[in-house]
């Protein structure tokens, strides 16, 4: 079978490598010499502590599974079982991570509620203040900026594999002779099916093709510092992440809501710490929601200043110099309960879009059950 993809991102990039490891003939068309989107400019991290029960947990723990085996195959993917420490202050936020561990599916997760020192044994750099954490075993990470870079290698080296960069497709051709689309340097690409996978680009084509698609962009801030120094040897949260996470929802995490208001900056932003440190030695480190359009086009600071001392006060000293600042914008189910849209808006044409914040986490399990689904 011959698959186009139409998209170079992580979820477009999981469904060539289903393909090509079942057997098929991919090519993948990107419109920019390389993808640039939200792929790029996330965590990395392999997020299985916060989701919620059911479909989104089973998908994150099969993708996880996915993200593992390719690992061992594509070493520069840079995948790392690290696991994630989410410190907590008060009892209020230890409650909902008691609540957390009490889930029936808190082992599947790999949840454990440890001391403040248990939790400096496991990742020494957080020498700051705090009582407990919680520790979710089953997180792990990648390198965001060249995973695209890496899969792409291995899939070249199949021998079945076609990359075309700097090529925007334009139009979904119904001549009668198979699912095809045309770039706009007018080359025809026919194949037994096409797989849209263009992430936040849900303009032009993608609006023609699905103009009631049940998808919103949603817009984040994020910063990286030069190295650390030192290893952090763990993904790092903070208990913001329990209002943002549906994993969370508890008795507990209401008494918190009411009792403990977020900071001003992190409720008008919407935020939540995470950090996770990249193979140079620096950290990411966000972020912020922005869902109200039109989006800013500048980044602001004062979410910034905010999340330089939530991580000070865990890692008890200063921050490293901040090398890069940047916003991205993802693409996500107007229903957040669905992990993914998956819809065939032409014979033999389907649009895959709107994980949201699960994208680098889920896209292997995404396109996994695209591939059973469409019985490639």
């Amino acid at each position: 079978m011959r698959v186009i993809v139409v998209g170079g991102g992580v979820v477009g990039t999981m469904h060539a490598w289903q393909a090509v490891e079942r057997g098929h003939e991919v090519v993948q068309i990107e419109r920019e010499a390389e993808a640039r989107g939200a792929s790029l400019r996330n965590f990395g991290q392999i997020w299985v502590s916060g989701r919620a029960g059911g479909e989104e947990l089973d998908t994150a723990l099969r993708a996880r599974e996915l993200w593992e085996g390719i690992g061992e195959r594509v070493p520069g993917l840079g995948f790392r079982a690290i696991g994630s420490l989410t410190p907590v202050r008060n009892a209020r936020e230890y409650a909902v991570a008691e609540a957390a561990v009490a889930r029936p599916d808190a082992a599947a997760r790999g949840y454990k509620l440890v001391t403040a020192a248990e939790a400096r044994a496991i990742n020494p750099a957080l020498r700051g203040a705090f009582e407990a954490a919680l520790w979710c075993e089953r997180d792990a990470a990648v390198e965001p900026r060249t995973a695209q870079l890496h899969l792409r290698e291995a899939l070249k080296a199949s021998g079945r594999y076609t990359f075309l960069p700097g090529r925007e497709v334009r139009d979904v051709l119904e001549d009668g002779a198979g699912p095809a689309v045309r770039d706009d340097h007018g080359d025809v690409h026919r194949g037994d099916v096409v797989v849209l996978a263009t992430g936040a680009w849900l303009s032009g084509l993608v609006r023609e093709l699905a103009p009631e698609l049940p998808v919103r962009r949603v817009r984040l801030q994020m910063m990286q510092t030069a190295p650390l120094g030192e290893s952090l040897t763990t993904s790092v949260a903070d208990a913001d992440s329990f209002r943002y996470y549906p994993a969370y929802k508890s008795r507990a995490l209401d008494e918190l809501n009411a009792e403990q208001a977020q900071a001003p900056i992190a409720a008008a932003h919407k935020m939540q710490l995470l950090m996770v440190q990249r193979k140079d030695g620096g950290l990411t480190i966000g972020d912020t929601h922005e869902y109200e359009h039109p989006f800013a086009f500048d980044t602001l600071e004062d979410p910034y200043e905010h999340l330089t001392e939530v991580v000070e006060s865990f890692l008890g000293r200063p921050l490293p110099k901040i090398q890069h600042r940047w916003a991205g914008v993802y693409a996500q189910c107007t229903d957040t309960t669905r992990v993914v849209h998956r819809q065939q808006v032409r014979d033999g044409v389907w649009l895959v879009t709107g994980p949201g914040g699960r994208g680098m986490t889920c896209s292997p399990a995404i396109a996994e059950t695209t591939a059973n689904e469409l019985g490639w």
